[in-house]
């Protein structure tokens, strides 16, 4: 790997601790539960990026680290559908 393409795998993981602390914020002033998905989903793309670098494999696609990915964004289709389908059913 060279050094531009770990510096902007760096780049990219801290671009996704950034958002999950922002989703954080968000959940501890509202205590939303879709923020705190967005956050936790955010945080496992982040380690997902991070274990890429770091352990230096080259084919993503066929690694066990490819679950971490599946697994954020099951998260963030469950929490938006947990969100739309539950609520208020007199709200219309």
């Amino acid at each position: 790997m060279t050094s531009l393409s770990a510096f902007l795998s760096g780049a990219i993981t801290a671009g996704f601790v950034i958002a999950s602390l922002f989703f954080f914020s968000f959940w501890r002033r509202t205590r939303d539960s879709l923020f705190a998905a967005f956050g936790a989903a955010f945080l496992l793309l982040a380690a997902n990026q991070a274990l890429i670098t770091l352990a230096g494999i080259p084919e993503e696609h066929r690694s066990w680290i490819y679950l971490l990915r599946l697994a954020a964004f099951a998260l963030l289709i469950v929490a938006i559908i947990r969100k739309n389908v539950g609520g208020n059913p007199f709200r219309r």
